[in-house]
């Protein structure tokens, strides 16, 4: 679906900026915040949100979904790497 150097949706970075997300989120979140509209609804995250197919409270629930996965795999990332004590 993205080419390596693809861009951003613009309307997801807008909605991101307007709900105090974008800070939250790395460029490869975001890109992955797309393809969740994209697999939602099966059009252009762009279109999806301009036609008004996908509500605030479910982009919220999104990058919510998203932001939770990153946090999740930091965290295995720390318990992996955790020395052990003999």
């Amino acid at each position: 679906m993205y080419n390596v150097g693809e861009r951003l949706s613009q309307k997801v970075r807008e909605w991101l900026i307007l709900l105090q997300l974008f800070d939250q989120t790395t460029h490869e979140g975001r890109l992955e915040i797309d393809r969740e509209i994209e697999r939602g609804t099966g059009i252009n995250c762009d279109d999806a949100i301009s036609r008004r197919l996908i509500s605030e409270q479910e982009f919220q629930e999104i990058v919510a979904t998203i932001l939770n996965r990153k946090t999740s795999k930091r965290k295995e990332g720390v318990l992996e790497t955790e020395p052990h004590v003999i």
